[in-house]
């Protein structure tokens, strides 16, 4: 679900619970993309600093990708990455430092020869930490986590944000 924020995802809640529906809300159905979230949320409750870079094809119209989005949104969860200065007191361009999603910031990549591909980079004193998912050209990176969706749904009333929420 590329494009969607937070807010949107809130309103799509509020109308499938007045409906008594399920939504298994996903910026990613690969099930490895579904372990990179998993990871670094896990991740980032040990290392304190963070931000994601979000890579696509030249002509993804739309940025950041659902996966990056899911993610940085995600890692609100943990709290606010450390920051030594606010990217508004940033000294020239502010959007060098790309755009803020939840508390994190996210760089988007689009260029030639990348299909769909998201890492998120973890930096503590004098250690880094990367983790990075790519996807392929073809559909079948996502065949495995639609089916889990699938089965899942209807056990579910509301929106169920993440594939890796049903492992």
């Amino acid at each position: 679900m590329s494009g969607l924020s937070a807010s949107d995802y809130e309103a799509i809640d509020e109308r499938a619970r007045a409906q008594q529906v399920g939504v298994i809300a996903a910026g990613n159905f690969s099930i490895t993309a579904a372990l990179l979230l998993r990871f670094a949320t896990e991740a980032a409750r040990h290392v304190g600093s963070w931000e994601v870079i979000d890579y696509s094809s030249l002509g993804k119209p739309d940025a950041p990708s659902g996966t990056a989005r899911e993610l940085a949104e995600r890692l609100d969860s943990v709290g606010p990455p450390a920051v030594a200065v606010p990217v508004e007191e940033t000294l020239g361009a502010r959007e060098a430092r790309g755009a803020t999603v939840g508390t994190t910031q996210v760089h988007s990549l689009r260029l030639p020869s990348f299909s769909v591909s998201t890492e998120i980079v973890f930096g503590d004193e004098d250690e880094r930490l990367s983790i990075r998912h790519d996807a392929g050209s073809t559909p079948a990176p996502y065949v495995a986590g639609t089916l889990l969706a699938i089965r899942a749904v209807p056990d579910r009333i509301g929106v169920t944000r993440g594939l890796d929420q049903l492992f």
